[in-house]
């Protein structure tokens, strides 16, 4: 599985994560925030640097720098081979909306940018998530501050039926064909297809709800 060590409220880690879930991949993310101590120190071994984002692909072996060139790897590996990451202009202007989203969220203080006192988790968690989704967004970051690993189950929207709330995709849409592979699966595991869904292999908790997973995590890995 690909490997992305990650900062949530970097704007260059989230063009790579946008494409990741564009492409339908799963990553191991391992958050790297700011003053954390968890994952960073084996990040700057591995690439020498105190920069993000990293990507680490077993499947060819690349250890990959720089959020375009992760960018083109994917493309080239997993996705349409003749698209790249936008350069100049193009790319300035990607970086500039990237910053802004950041910027967005970042009323009364970034999030997911600082760690804050946290307990180690045992074994990554697991995280059903798109990346534009309002729900999922604060939980990824409280991840980040947290310096919690997980397994980004990417779930993309690849069809018009798959756009809106749960309600009302079932209600109106309710014979949709399923083309994501996470989206069959959260269907399999729990009748539904909704993000945030977070599973706990360390604690055997499952659950849906951006507001109880925060409280959750706060819970069991947040230090008082």
């Amino acid at each position: 599985m690909l490997v992305l060590y990650d900062i949530e409220a970097c704007p260059y880690c989230r063009l790579v994560r946008e494409v990741l879930c564009e492409l339908d991949l799963d990553a191991v993310i391992y958050p790297c925030p700011v003053g954390g101590m968890r994952f960073r120190p084996d990040a700057l071994d591995i690439s020498g640097v105190s920069q993000f984002p990293l990507l680490l692909d077993p499947n060819t072996g690349d250890q990959i720098l720089e959020s375009a060139d992760i960018i083109d790897h994917l493309y080239k590996h997993y996705g349409n081979a003749r698209r790249r990451s936008p350069r100049g202009l193009r790319r300035q202007l990607a970086v500039t909306g990237s910053m802004a989203a950041s910027a967005a969220r970042s009323v009364g203080g970034v999030r997911g940018l600082k760690a804050a006192p946290s307990y180690a988790a045992k074994q990554p968690l697991e995280l059903f998530s798109f990346e534009s989704s309002p729900y999922s967004r604060p939980v990824r970051e409280l991840m980040t501050e947290l310096e919690i690993p997980y397994i980004l189950r990417n779930f993309a929207k690849s069809r018009w039926q798959e756009m809106g709330p749960p309600l009302v995709r079932s209600r109106w849409f309710p014979d949709a064909p399923i083309t994501s592979p996470n989206r069959q699966r959260l269907r399999e595991l729990t009748g539904r297809s909704q993000v945030p869904y977070l599973i706990d292999p360390n604690t055997g908790v499952s659950m849906f709800e951006s507001v109880d997973i925060m409280a959750y995590l706060k819970d069991v890995y947040g230090r008082k």
